[in-house]
């Protein structure tokens, strides 16, 4: 099974004004992101708008996605569904689509205890050969893959991964002293990439990286090297904008961050509407502090 490490930015669909699958834009934000380096992508995550998302928009874009990778990394696919039926079928179907893994979400229906979450996942695991990071985002989806639950999958091989969006710093250290390196743990909060690198992840599950893919997978070299002081430097230009993948808006403010720093289309389907009025000003004003502090900073490296 697959041994994950590194920068695995979410990706975000990109869309039409009128909410139709932007496929070739899609490919060349992908392609961006591969030559800044980074180990991995994961299409049809949260902020790739699964939700919204048919069938065959999906078989699109994770097809594209495969496309243009070519095999310089890995295509992980976000399964998010109601029902363990659908989950399993749509396992087996984006295996066929070309996908190389998959960021399972819990029951997006349902918030499950121990014993259902360990089956949800259990059962999912078999329905395909795919290997699997688990998406733990408690906050989000009210449903937490602690250590207990964890515990019923040492024995499942195609559970190679946690995504730890718990918020609970501690909760990286927890992992590695009951299980070792058994799971890959990734950081799957932006703006707590340092502090969880300081605790020994092995890779992050990126949505500013987006935006700065160059800059992040920078940032998450120097942690991995112990490089901390310049890493903090770093850090601190770019957590104001960090913090912006931690709102309920996130897929709308990275999009409209991807739009300044280099155009990418903006638009979302609704219910996402466009940002407006003070919010959207907040965004335009927290990205382009960064884009300049970065200037500075890449004049100041020359």
């Amino acid at each position: 099974m697959a041994k994950w490490k590194g920068v695995f930015p979410a990706v975000t669909t990109k869309l039409t004004k009128d909410g139709e699958i932007d496929l070739q834009a899609t490919k060349n934000s992908i392609d961006r992101l591969i030559k800044a380096g980074v180990s991995g992508v994961i299409v049809l995550p949260m902020l790739g708008e699964n939700a919204s998302m048919s069938i065959s928009d999906r078989e699109q874009i994770i097809r594209g996605a495969v496309e243009v990778v070519a095999g310089r990394v890995p295509v992980l696919s976000g399964l998010a569904e109601v029902t363990l039926e659908s989950a399993k079928a749509n396992a087996k179907l984006y295996e066929s689509f070309g996908a190389q893994g998959l960021m399972v979400f819990p029951s997006l229906g349902y918030k499950t205890d121990v014993r259902e979450t360990a089956s949800w996942y259990k059962n999912i695991a078999g329905a395909s050969s795919l290997p699997i990071m688990i998406y733990n985002n408690p906050i989000a989806y009210g449903v937490d893959c602690t250590v207990e639950v964890l515990k019923h999958f040492v024995d499942t091989p195609e559970i190679v991964c946690v995504k730890e969006e718990s918020g609970d710093i501690r909760r990286v250290t927890d992992l590695y002293v009951e299980f070792g390196d058994r799971f890959s743990v990734f950081c799957g909060v932006d703006d707590l990439i340092v502090e969880s690198s300081a605790l020994g992840v092995t890779g992050w599950v990126s949505g500013m990286t987006n935006v700065w893919p160059t800059e992040c997978v920078e940032l998450f070299n120097l942690c991995a090297q112990n490089k901390y002081a310049e890493a903090r430097e770093l850090y601190q230009v770019l957590t104001p904008s960090f913090h912006l993948d931690t709102h309920v808006k996130l897929v709308q403010y990275i999009k409209l961050g991807e739009h300044l720093v280099y155009g990418a289309p903006e638009w979302t389907r609704a219910p996402r509407l466009p940002l407006i009025g003070d919010e959207r000003e907040f965004v335009v004003s927290t990205v382009k502090k960064a884009i300049d502090a970065l200037a500075k900073r890449g004049k100041k490296a020359a």
